[in-house]
């Protein structure tokens, strides 16, 4: 009885353990990820002479024709770096898997309404996740040096992600505004940080890829 006792006993111990060690090297990976592109996110007037090959402007939620707080703020963010002439192009990514869901469409309206031309807006209407939109940015729209836009939390990931798909990537940060729900945001990206770090050692292919469209042409080539 004393021996099977202390056999149960060690393999309690031996679970802990593991646990604990499996969550120290997950909190680790979400650190690394954030601490090896740190150095990547400028500040608006830091990046304004960049003269990079497009702004990348990740999608977020939309309300019918209006974008959400957290993408207005993306698209504000995204058309004052153009205007400074951080860069030509703006490339919109997001969700448009659906006809009765379109990402795409409500940024560039949102951004040829604040006056920059159709032809300097690009869309990804195929820009499902972080990852796909840069394997994407890459592969499709045939950047290499891009300046991506989204909120501060979200950066390091993409960040992480670009550098490790070969681009040369710099960020910022599109905080405008406090937002609601943002602890469940931090807590929800922590794993996702987690798999893409994972991701991009296996760097499966995105669910759509399709003909190149460069960003040096005409962004109305991706209208629909």
């Amino acid at each position: 009885m004393k021996r099977y006792f202390f056999r149960k006993k060690r393999i309690w111990a031996g679970l802990i353990c593991s646990v604990i060690a499996a969550v120290v090297v997950l909190f680790g990976i979400n650190s690394y990820v954030q601490i090896s592109v740190s150095d990547k996110i400028f500040d608006p007037e830091e990046i304004a002479q960049m003269d990079a090959d497009c702004i990348l402007v990740l999608g977020a939620g939309v309300w019918g024709e209006r974008p959400s707080h957290m993408l207005e703020d993306r698209l504000i963010q995204s058309i004052e770096l153009y205007k400074k002439g951080a860069s030509d192009k703006l490339l919109m990514s997001g969700d448009h898997g659906r006809k009765e869901y379109d990402e795409v469409n409500v940024m560039k309206q949102f951004a040829v309404n604040a006056g920059v031309p159709s032809e300097n807006i690009f869309m990804d209407h195929a820009g499902f996740s972080t990852y796909e939109s840069l394997y994407r940015v890459r592969d499709v729209f045939k950047a290499e040096k891009i300046i991506i836009v989204t909120q501060k939390y979200h950066l390091y990931r993409a960040l992480y992600v670009a550098e490790r798909l070969g681009l040369d990537a710099y960020g910022v940060s599109a905080d405008l505004r406090i937002y609601a729900g943002q602890d469940y945001r931090e807590i929800r990206e922590i794993i996702a940080r987690i798999k893409d770090f994972f991701y991009v050692i296996v760097k499966p292919k995105p669910t759509y890829l399709g003909k190149p469209i460069p960003v040096s042409g005409n962004g109305n080539f991706t209208n629909d």
